[in-house]
């Protein structure tokens, strides 16, 4: 399927009429915040009957959620060995397998019937920026047999067929995680949501807000709501009345182009299909429109406008990906996202009737899906699945001191990955340099009639390569593979 990601939707175009709420109206859940989150708590809550009104500033997606990758597969941005030492081994697992079900609700919407030309793939490969080989068995055992998560593990070899670099060595392909166009996903699920019977209002801000009583009050400039449960979903937007919650995150804004097109030559150097990401969270990208590279990389925790870091994805891309040149960056975009301290986000009733659907940069699609699932069911049929995430608390992000203090975080993340890149790379052609020295002083012996000498100091030893049989078969399954599975 050809995926058109820059094409504008109907409603991108501003063909439909924007609606605000110029009325007083009762509903059972108001939802503040027309993004993933929000929508998705309205789409489901309206499939189990309940009269939904969703209240949004600006328009729909207009933010980080209309300005994303689309990429879904399981997880959460709190690393998994990270995960269990905080909370332990089978609360991990519950976490885990709630993460997988946000992803299948993902895929449950985004069929042709319900999202056309959504330009769904299917596919993620994660890599590492340094030799992880040990690290990385261990890591597939853990996923593969006590996480129930279908994986695979790349070696360096084949990491490096299907992207033509030498900045990746080893990865981690997970077969069942696809990806959409991200732009067109959240204009389809505010349709999925109004056809469930959900109100959507957007130009209308939240003035004020009493959630004291069984019938809470919303105060918007040109009318009031009235509704039994609100769900903030606004992320770091949620505006004056409800700042002490929006400080309990860090905004982080996260930046990506879209190059030009590059002709044959993008897939001769980048022949996996799928997204791709480092295991730092650093760069992210994948091929869209047949032949152009969508990359995303620079982030700040100020927000800047998109064209200032057109430069910055180009040399980032010709830093990885030398062969494709100077490459044309004919699109920019970009969005702000709420990053909790803990790392993961922010799901739960603050108090009786007060639901909180937050926190969700570099968590992923699926967990915000996740999240309107896990809401919906707890107001309507009383599930409490949602408590898991009672340990990760809302804690204060540290205001402009936190801001600061991110960006050189983040900054010294960034300088640590790519030294670490470095050294490692530097490693690998030293290996490389002895084994030619010591295949040279084999056959100066071999030539001289003398025996072996003793192997120079430093020099590991080498492992034996694969049986030709093997090694033909390895070759032809990733070609097989691409070819079945063509987030």
């Amino acid at each position: 399927m050809s995926e058109t990601f820059t094409s504008a939707s109907q409603e991108e175009a501003g063909l439909r009429e924007r609606v605000r709420l110029s009325f007083d109206l009762d509903a059972d859940i108001c939802v503040i915040g027309a993004g993933l989150a929000g929508l998705s708590v309205a789409l489901e809550a309206a499939r189990l009957g309940a009269s939904v009104a969703v209240l949004e500033g600006r328009h729909i997606g207009w933010n980080a959620s209309g300005n994303q990758l689309g990429t879904v597969m399981p997880g959460f941005a709190l690393p998994l060995t990270d995960l269990i030492e905080r909370i332990g081994f089978e609360d991990a697992r519950e976490l885990w397998g709630l993460s997988k079900e946000g992803a299948e609700l993902v895929r449950a919407n985004v069929t042709e019937e319900n999202m056309p030309d959504i330009g769904l793939t299917k596919g993620v490969l994660e890599v590492s920026n340094v030799d992880a080989g040990d690290r990385l068995i261990s890591r597939l055992q853990m996923l593969y047999e006590d996480f129930d998560t279908e994986v695979e593990g790349w070696q360096v070899d084949r990491v490096r067929a299907a992207l033509k670099t030498d900045r990746y060595f080893h990865g981690v392909y997970y077969p069942k995680a696809f990806q959409v166009d991200g732009r067109k996903y959240v204009h389809g699920l505010a349709a999925l949501a109004r056809r469930a019977g959900a109100r959507i209002f957007e130009d209308t801000p939240v003035v004020s807000i009493d959630h004291s009583g069984i019938r809470k009050r919303i105060v918007t400039p040109s009318a009031r709501l009235r509704a039994s449960h609100i769900v903030l979903a606004g992320n770091i937007h949620l505006g004056a009345p409800l700042r002490r919650l929006s400080d309990t995150l860090l905004p982080v804004s996260r930046y990506a182009g879209i190059t030009a097109p590059l002709g044959e030559r993008v897939h001769d150097i980048i022949r996996f299909k799928g997204s791709v990401m480092d295991d730092d969270g650093v760069d992210h990208f994948r091929i869209v429109d047949g032949d152009r590279l969508m990359w995303e990389s620079p982030e700040t925790t100020w927000a800047a406008r998109p064209q200032r870091f057109a430069g910055s994805v180009k040399r980032r891309i010709r830093s990885i990906f030398p062969e494709l040149g100077n490459v044309e960056i004919s699109e920019t975009f970009g969005g702000a996202t709420g990053q909790t301290v803990h790392g993961m986000p922010q799901i739960g009733q603050l108090r009786k009737g007060l639901w909180v659907a937050s926190g969700f940069g570099r968590q992923g699609m699926n967990t915000s899906a996740m999240a309107g699932q896990l809401i919906a069911r707890s107001i309507l049929w009383g599930e409490e699945r949602w408590k898991l995430f009672a340990p990760f608390e809302l804690v204060w992000a540290g205001g402009t001191t936190g801001r600061v203090a991110g960006q050189l975080v983040g900054l010294w993340g960034r300088a640590s990955s790519s030294a670490a890149g470095t050294l490692a790379r530097y490693r690998e052609r030293a290996r490389v340099k002895d084994r030619e020295r010591e295949a040279r002083l084999a056959e100066a012996n071999r030539a001289a009639g003398t025996g072996p000498r003793h192997q120079p100091s430093g020099v590991r030893p080498r492992l034996a390569p694969a049986p030709p049989q093997a090694a033909a078969t390895e070759q032809a399954e990733p070609a097989a593979r691409e070819q079945g599975v063509s987030q």
